[in-house]
């Protein structure tokens, strides 16, 4: 039992990293940059927690930070709890104002993720990487034992929940704390910082989309962060982008950040 739980805390911090650093800050907002191999390490990790296509996924999170909390948001809380959690997945096709080749088309040119895309068909989309991750734990099962190929499914179907959450609860405003005036619901819950990998200071996310690091002041901490400088230590980041706000209170913006690029795309307008 020990190490059937060892086992699944291990996978559980490889999947949501994946999901964290690999699908959201380095694909949605390009908050670093890395070899191709470094990119593809983070983003296989989300795509087996059952993510689904990564172009799919960021045009989604990009349209969430462009129509932030208005009718056109993809998931906020303001239009149904439900709707917000899962709904949002129901749809079939891209919505206009949700489109990859506007939102994210860096990643159209990548001949995997145009391949995991399915050609902006969902259905088939979804399908695939559902079979992906069924195969994966069926190989698991062959070589490894149940024991391996439970522990893999369970870990990928936790941290598939957590992004589902953080996109209800860190949008109402009661269950968090603000300390930027962004002008719409985020908020910062610290429960959802530890499930999330450090995702969960998502008013400081929605302050500055494009900082690699989310967790500011000191007790907010993210794990993602302390990844992603690693990374930096050993060579593999050549370009970061990070806020630093010393400061505690509600800041209004414009954004602080080090090493500015001028480029919109890369503040995850």
């Amino acid at each position: 039992m020990v190490s059937f739980l060892a086992l699944l805390l291990v996978l559980y911090v490889w999947h949501g990293l994946g999901v964290t650093i690999g699908y959201h800050r380095l694909l949605s907002h390009r908050s670093f940059t890395c070899p191709k191999f470094v990119e593809y390490f983070w983003v296989l990790a989300g795509f087996l927690a059952l993510e689904g296509s990564p172009i799919w996924w960021a045009a989604i999170h990009r349209a969430h930070h462009r129509h932030v909390d208005t009718e056109l948001d993809p998931h906020s809380p303001r239009y149904g709890l439900g709707h917000a959690f899962f709904g949002w997945m129901s749809a079939e096709t891209y919505a206009p104002h949700v489109n990859p080749h506007e939102q994210c088309k860096y990643l159209t040119q990548d001949p995997i993720y145009r391949f995991l895309e399915q050609g902006g068909n969902w259905k088939r989309a979804h399908a695939l990487n559902f079979a992906i991750n069924i195969a994966l734990r069926v190989v698991l099962l062959l070589c490894f034992g149940w024991q391996v190929a439970l522990a893999s499914a369970l870990a990928a179907v936790l941290v598939l929940q957590v992004p589902l959450l953080l996109n209800v609860a860190c949008h109402i405003p009661k269950l968090g704390y603000k300390t930027f005036a962004t002008g719409d619901d985020s908020v910062n819950v610290w429960w959802v910082g530890i499930l999330a990998m450090g995702e969960g200071w998502h008013n400081n996310h929605h302050a500055f989309p494009g900082s690699a690091r989310q967790g500011l002041l000191l007790h907010e901490l993210d794990f993602s962060w302390l990844v992603i400088r690693l990374m930096r230590f050993l060579g593999l980041i050549s370009w970061l982008n990070e806020a630093k706000v010393p400061v505690p209170g509600i800041i209004p913006l414009p954004v602080i950040v080090e090493e500015e690029r001028l480029e919109p795309a890369l503040l995850g307008d």
